[in-house]
C-alpha cells in the first residue's frame, strides 16, 4: 500500500502568495459558507463544514473571517451557489476535472470552456474524463508529524485505504464514506491534517514534455484565477527536471 505520492502534481493550488491571499481567501470563505448552509453551522456536527474550516486553517485564513463566513450563511439574505464540475482535456493528452461554486451556472460554463479553449485544451461533456480518477476521501499530513511506517500502521488501523509517504507529505487515501471517521481518530494521535477531503485521484499519470507542461502551466493558471473555481484536478506528471527548466526559463 505504501508508494511515493505524485499529490503535488495532481491537486493544482497556489499556495497563500500575498497576492493571491485575498482571492483565496474569498474561495475558501464561500466553501465555509456553502457547507454551513447545507448543514449545521456547528464543525462537530457537520463533516463538510469542518473539512472546509481546516482548509482555510491550513492557509492561514484569520479566525473572524471564518466565523463570518459561518455567520453569512444563516442569513435569509445568503447567497445561493450551485456545485458543478467539469471535466476536459489538456496540452499533452491530460484530463482535468475543475470543481466550481458559482451563483452563475451560464457565466461559470462559458468562462471555463473559453479558458480551456485559449490555453491549448478542450471542455468535454461530463463523463468524458472522470473514468480516468478515483473518487477518494484524501487526507494530508507534512512529513515531519511521524515516520511513514507509524502513519501507516496507524491509518490502515483507523480504515484506510492506502498511504503514500515522500519527502514532503504523508498522502491517506479513505473511501468517501470513512473520511471523516479515518480523520478523526488520525487527529487524536497525529494533530490536525494539511487537509482532509473529498478528492479526485488519478488512476495512472501521464508524463509532459517542457513544452506541453508550459503551457498546461498557463491553463492551470488561468482556472485558478477564476474566482467559481474551487479545485482543479489533473492526470499529469511534470517531472522535476522539466519544472526546473521552466523556473529557470
Amino acid at each position: 500500500m505504501a508508494g511515493h505520492s505524485k499529490f503535488k502534481n495532481i491537486m493544482h493550488r497556489k499556495g497563500a502568495q500575498d497576492a493571491k491571499r485575498a482571492k483565496i481567501f474569498a474561495k475558501l470563505g464561500r466553501e465555509i459558507t456553502v457547507a454551513a448552509k447545507m448543514g449545521l453551522p456547528d464543525p462537530d456536527m457537520n463533516p463538510r463544514l469542518r473539512t472546509a474550516i481546516l482548509a482555510a486553517k491550513s492557509q492561514s485564513m484569520p479566525k473572524d473571517r471564518i466565523e463570518r463566513a459561518i455567520a453569512s450563511s444563516q442569513g435569509g439574505d445568503a447567497e445561493n451557489y450551485d456545485e458543478l464540475r467539469y471535466e476536459g482535456f489538456a496540452p499533452g493528452g491530460t484530463a482535468l476535472i475543475v470543481e466550481v461554486l458559482t451563483d452563475n451556472k451560464n457565466r461559470s460554463a462559458s468562462d471555463i470552456r473559453a479558458t480551456f479553449s485559449k490555453n491549448g485544451g478542450n471542455m468535454g461533456e461530463t463523463g468524458s474524463a472522470n473514468f480516468m480518477f478515483d473518487h477518494v476521501g484524501m487526507i494530508i499530513y507534512k512529513v515531519d508529524v511521524g515516520d511513514a511506517d507509524s502513519i501507516f500502521e496507524a491509518a490502515v488501523e483507523a480504515g484506510a485505504e492506502n498511504v503514500e509517504s515522500d519527502d514532503e507529505t504523508h498522502e491517506i487515501i479513505t473511501s468517501l464514506e470513512d473520511l471523516h471517521a479515518v480523520a478523526k481518530q488520525l487527529e487524536s494521535t497525529f494533530g490536525e491534517p494539511e487537509s482532509a477531503k473529498l478528492a479526485w485521484k488519478a488512476k495512472d499519470l501521464i508524463s509532459v514534455s517542457e513544452e506541453d507542461a508550459q503551457k498546461l502551466l498557463k491553463l492551470l493558471d488561468a482556472l485558478d484565477d477564476n474566482d467559481d473555481v474551487q479545485e482543479v484536478y489533473g492526470n499529469y506528471d511534470i517531472s522535476d527536471e522539466v519544472m526546473a527548466k521552466l523556473e529557470a526559463a
